[in-house]
């Protein structure tokens, strides 16, 4: 049994420091789950004065929002960093020393030129990235249900439309599509890595060809190819902005069939025999069941499977190979 590291008659004092999409979904899911394990919990909101007015629905959840550092106080249970990717580290900085534990959104950081001593983390505190295309039903299943050791070579592509990702916002003043801000399908997309790191491991060599080929109006890179070898299989990556379909999904040829993993369309298809297995999961699925993990991982029931250092040797692979 792991110790437990918050005691459950206790309630959650939450901060939140960005709030946008991905920050208001979170911020959805964590009153969901406390809910219903019948935790009691404070949300404070940590904003820099710019983001938009939020909606009664969100207000509804908000305890108090501070828009300084100084005004915001010490001891929270966890703190989700929720911000833009080139914040991170700084944001990280701050506030560890006004909370016990932290949940870090992915990518963890913009730079693998960082120095993690200089955080000042907490070795008795938990230090999550978020990493939810592992908790996919696709991803599960492939982790759990199939036997991995028998595999050869695997191909994981994602290709989109980046003005699409986000309704009613000009894609061209979003972070992905500036360098600067931590933009560019090659971290953008950490998911794929993430999840081939979760299936089969660190790879021994990476080799990684990226730029800007579209005629989108971005300067961050929309194509990013990897190839990986493995001890004893390899692995091909396709990433970018610009596929007017969205296709998300992992073909993984082993020795008795062929397996897609099509985590768009949440399904497992068996080339050779024919099987399909059809989970019909939304989004917002997966991105709960990591909530859930997280909670759990604080609580001492799990443990913690993806912290700063993992998910920095992820980003390495991203960023340039290994």
């Amino acid at each position: 049994m792991i110790e437990s590291r918050l005691n459950m008659k206790e309630l959650y004092k939450i901060g939140m420091i960005g709030l946008g999409s991905i920050g208001t979904r979170h911020l959805q899911n964590i009153v969901t789950v406390l809910k219903e394990r019948g935790r009691s919990y404070t949300i404070d909101l940590i904003r820099s004065g710019k983001g938009k007015e939020l909606d009664r629905e969100i207000v509804q959840h908000v305890n108090e929002t501070f828009y300084s550092y100084d005004s915001v106080p010490n001891g929270y249970d966890v703190i989700f960093v929720t911000n833009p990717t080139h914040l991170h580290f700084e944001t990280i900085q701050k506030f560890v020393s006004k909370t016990k534990h932290m949940f870090i959104e992915k990518p963890v950081f913009d730079t693998i030129d960082v120095s993690l001593d200089e955080l000042h983390l907490k070795s008795d505190s938990i230090y999550y990235v978020a990493c939810p295309l592992r908790y996919t039903d696709v991803i599960q299943y492939l982790k759990y249900q199939c036997d991995l050791k028998r595999v050869y070579c695997a191909r994981a592509i994602c290709s989109s439309y980046l003005p699409e990702w986000r309704p009613n916002q000009d894609y061209r003043y979003t972070y992905s599509a500036h360098k600067d801000q931590g933009g560019g399908v090659s971290i953008d997309l950490i998911h794929e890595w993430d999840y081939l790191c979760f299936l089969f491991g660190q790879p021994e060599k990476v080799l990684n060809i990226r730029g800007t080929f579209s005629d989108l109006e971005i300067d961050s890179d929309d194509l990013s190819l990897y190839i990986a070898k493995y001890a004893d299989m390899a692995v091909e990556v396709h990433l970018d902005y610009f596929g007017r379909k969205t296709i998300r999904e992992i073909q993984i040829f082993a020795d008795e069939d062929t397996i897609v993993g099509d985590i768009a369309n949440s399904e497992i298809r068996y080339s050779k025999s024919g099987e399909v297995i059809s989970f019909k999961e939304q989004r917002n699925d997966f991105q709960r069941k990591e909530i859930v993990h997280f909670f759990d991982i604080v609580e001492g029931k799990a443990v913690n499977d993806n912290a700063i250092p993992t998910a920095l040797r992820t980003l390495r692979i991203a960023k340039e190979g290994k």
